[in-house]
């Protein structure tokens, strides 16, 4: 199984928004600075979490975005399935569909598509338990320094 790049960046992102955003809204260009995520590429995954309902953003000088509800019920089965769509097609094998197509489903098929279909069931309810409250727990936990440092302003 692996998931797309704009699933990892996606939960990346709603993780530095979790994490980092204490007041207010945090803008896309810090959070692709910070996670590596290109700003362009951002925007759009940005766009998939509102169309959602985990994000909400605000447009002008103090705009940006923020989490549409707290870290702890915000599911990161939601988020996987806002950026993929259902967990139960990244399981879905390729000749599964052809076999059903043709009339030919052989013994060993059906024994696998049962297996990929319980393993879609156990990732799906794994994601479904992870919170992103649990996230910003498990970066606490590692010591990752919270909030940004601004750097002082000189006047000349």
């Amino acid at each position: 199984m692996k998931l797309q790049a704009k699933t990892r960046y996606g939960v990346r992102a709603v993780f530095d928004l979790a994490f980092h955003n204490v007041n207010g809204a945090t803008q896309a260009k810090d959070i692709a600075r910070r996670e590596g995520i290109p700003l362009r590429y951002l925007e759009q995954i940005f766009q998939d979490l509102k169309r959602a309902g985990i994000v909400d953003s605000r447009r002008g000088p103090r705009g940006g975005y923020t989490l549409k509800r707290p870290p702890e019920s915000i599911r990161l089965g939601e988020v996987v399935r806002a950026l993929q769509g259902p967990l139960d097609d990244i399981f879905t094998p390729e000749d599964e569909g052809e076999g059903k197509k043709r009339g030919r489903i052989g013994g060993a098929q059906l024994v696998t598509s049962s297996l990929w279909r319980e393993l879609a069931n156990h990732v799906s309810g794994w994601f479904d338990q992870v919170s992103l409250g649990d996230l910003v727990r498990r970066g606490l936990e590692l010591g990752i320094p919270r909030g940004e440092k601004k750097p002082p302003m000189y006047f000349i």
